[in-house]
């Protein structure tokens, strides 16, 4: 039920800009990360042997160091009894520390050609690789294969990379060994052409004299082996301080430098073995910049990436908590006994129906209330400030027992206190005056009050016009929400909302809670939680089912839900006080307000997250992204069939249940996020009233009305 209010502030706009602006930097963060993981994978180099046919003969029979600057070969090596160790494929977070270690320990240099994905992940890593005397190479961006891949990819592989330790260290490296490469002998035409895309942009290749293939993890023994040099003659080796476990590569080099070392070998960075003064130079100003920014941006990519596995085992296993909490609660109030609630209980009850510019619906709302089985109510019908004739219409029926009050425009609380003020019987029923009601409703409702203890009864809201998409999916929401939701309320004595729809009450309840609140927009909420606090009792008559006008567009659906939601956040902090009480304000303290923190807060806050991080699944592993999908969808669907059958409902409009996920969810999540917004922010919403349309009962049974 909506009211017209003129003296609230309206809600901030400007954190529509923050939401987007935190979605669209999340989005691009892992964007980014998708996108770097992808060229890891496209960039690898097939398995089998290439020929070798264009590779220079120089080469092929030279030395480990490859210039082909200018468009002439040369190869260099390094000095006898000399020793240039290089690392490839880190920064690794376990491994490179250990290695630089090893490298401490015995105080020698060595070269790392590290990628610059690895680099921007641990920039700290190759901070201490510098400041410890050892020095940087290329390695490409991603691992990628600079013979296979495009002429375009292969210079951005360079060019990033050299960003990126522009951005770290504030130098340049001309240092580069291509990925995939080992020593000259083993260059194939790919290989050639690696080497010569690096010299166009003005690199030194380093190839190897000594490939123990450490990859492989062939073990420390064999290493060494391989690693050591023959009849004394200098050598580059080429070992690996990431892409793998390198347990065995740390081992080896510990003995092979200690051996090494005592039979007077000398150890020396690359372009010191080779006599290079001009390997590694101050970065320009801009470079360093855009170095650091792409830093930055891998950076929190790579954070991110590293956080979606989580935040989606977060949103699963609330989600799978919530489904299994309802389905087990559900079992459990199906199983009770038969007689509960059932026994009549003829006793005079007040229905209170609280109306603005209600005239489509008043006369099918008050029929059918007229219609009902139970022998002792009156009706009144209270006007608050109808501009469109509803009072008029309300009177023109002359239904017996029927009263229409008139006040000036101050709300739905106000229209229930004064329907309360005239009402003569301890029972009282609030009805919206869109609401049609089935003939046995009210005895339903009022059965349940023979128990002394019960405060306030809330009946089963059935969504009326449920055609097209919009209104099967809020049937289907309803449907769910009554029919598990408040079972499982009921059973844990926590139920937190009474509907303005369809609700009975104690008045004496209500005078000693304090009476109808007027302080938040979900009265509703509010009123039940503090019946709660008081000591009463409420549950749930499943079979007390009315029929309501559910929105009709988009626009009044997303004005119902925010006050709906603002509503809830006011009420559930202004009884925040329940967690530490005892007896039933416990029990909504300890049970209700918690659930209702999880399941209409937390998870539609993390829903939007949820939903980039699956566009990000999908775009690394649609196989994967489509069973989690299905998963998703049947965590949705299982309950949904349950929630069904127990209303007696036909499963047919579950078939627009997957098609909720793409408007509908993102509709609600966005609801939950601007009142969350709106309530940090400390404004008050305004009050909405939405187009009725007299609808109500379209889907009710024959004879309803």
């Amino acid at each position: 039920m909506a009211r017209h209010r003129h003296d609230r502030t309206p809600p901030p706009r400007a954190h529509w800009l923050l939401l987007l602006a935190v979605l669209a930097v999340f989005g691009v963060g892992l964007g980014v990360d998708a996108t770097l993981l992808h060229l890891e994978r496209t960039g690898a180099r097939p398995d089998g042997p290439a020929p070798a046919t264009g590779v220079p003969q120089e080469v092929l029979g030279g030395l480990p160091a490859v210039d082909a600057r200018g468009g002439e070969v040369r190869t260099a090596g390094i000095p006898d009894r000399t020793i240039a160790l290089t690392f490839d494929d880190g920064p690794d977070p376990e491994w490179t520390p250990k290695v630089l270690d090893v490298l401490r320990r015995h105080d020698v240099p060595a070269t790392f050609f590290v990628t610059g994905v690895a680099a921007a992940r641990h920039p700290d890593l190759v901070r201490r690789i510098v400041a410890e005397g050892h020095e940087l190479g290329n390695h490409t961006m991603t691992h990628a294969d600079l013979g296979r891949v495009s002429e375009l990819r292969a210079r951005w592989e360079l060019r990033q990379t050299q960003l990126v330790l522009a951005g770290i260290t504030g130098t340049s490296s001309a240092l580069v060994r291509p990925p995939y490469s080992s020593t000259p002998a083993t260059v194939d035409d790919p290989g050639w052409q690696a080497v010569r895309r690096a010299a166009d942009a003005g690199y030194l290749a380093v190839l190897a004299d000594l490939d123990p293939q450490d990859w492989r993890a062939p073990g420390a023994d064999a290493i060494v082996a391989a690693a050591t040099p023959a009849d004394g003659r200098g050598a580059v080796v080429l070992l690996h301080d990431g892409g793998g476990d390198r347990a065995g590569t740390v081992e080896a080099v510990d003995r092979l430098v200690g051996a090494l070392t005592d039979q007077g070998w000398r150890f020396r960075t690359t372009s010191d073995a080779l006599g290079l003064a001009d390997a590694s130079s101050p970065a320009p100003l801009g470079t360093r910049l855009a170095g650091r920014a792409s830093v930055a941006t891998i950076g929190f990519a790579a954070v991110l990436g590293t956080l979606v596995p989580w935040l989606l085992l977060v949103a699963t296993v609330l989600a799978l908590g919530r489904t299994a909490l309802v389905l087990v609660t559900a079992g459990l109030h199906r199983r009770r006994p038969a007689g509960e609630h059932t026994v009549p209980l003829v006793q005079p009850a007040t229905v209170i129906v609280p109306a603005y510019n209600e005239r489509a619906g008043i006369e099918a709302t008050l029929r059918s209330i007229a219609a009902s089985t139970h022998p002792a109510l009156s009706v009144i019908v209270v006007d608050d400030g109808s501009t469109d004739g509803t009072a008029e219409v309300a009177e023109a029926l002359r239904l017996p027992g029927v009263l229409v009050l008139r006040q000036e425009n101050a709300g739905k609380s106000a229209a229930l206190r004064t329907g309360l003020a005239a009402a003569r019987t301890e029972l009282v029923i609030t009805v919206d005056a869109d609401t049609v009601v089935e003939p046995a409703t009210m005895a339903e409702l009022v059965a349940p009050f023979a128990d002394p203890t019960v405060g306030a009864v809330s009946g089963n809201a059935k969504v009326g016009n449920r055609g097209g998409l919009l209104g099967r999916w809020q049937h289907i929401e309803y449907v769910i929400g009554f029919n598990l939701d408040r079972r499982m309320y009921d059973v844990l004595e926590c139920m937190p909302t009474v509907p303005g729809a369809v609700g009975a009450f104690r008045r004496s309840a209500i005078a000693g809670a304090g009476g109808v609140p007027g302080d938040t927009l979900a009265e509703d909420t509010d009123l039940t939680m503090a019946l709660l606090r008081a000591g009463w009792r409420v549950v749930y008559a499943q079979r007390a089912r009315v029929w309501t006008e559910a929105p009709a567009g988009l626009g009044q659906l997303w004005k119902q839900r925010y006050r709906w939601c603002y509503g809830t956040l006011q009420a559930m902090y202004k009884h925040r006080h329940a967690v530490v009480e005892r007896g039933g304000a416990g029990r909504l303290g300890r049970r209700g307000l918690p659930y209702l923190l999880l399941f209409q807060v937390l998870l539609p806050v993390l829903a939007p997250v949820v939903d980039v991080a699956a566009l990000y699944l999908l775009f690394l592993d649609p196989g994967r992204a489509a069973v989690a999908w299905a998963a998703f969808l049947a965590v949705q669907l299982v309950p949904a069939v349950v929630a069904f059958r127990l209303d007696g409902e036909r499963l047919g409009p579950l078939w627009s249940l997957p098609l909720q996920q793409f408007v509908y969810r993102q509709l609600m999540y966005l609801v939950v996020l601007q009142s969350v917004v709106t309530a940090i922010a400390g404004a008050r919403l305004a009050w909405h009233s939405p187009r009725r349309t007299g609808t109500a009962a379209e889907a009710a049974p024959r004879g309803v009305v």
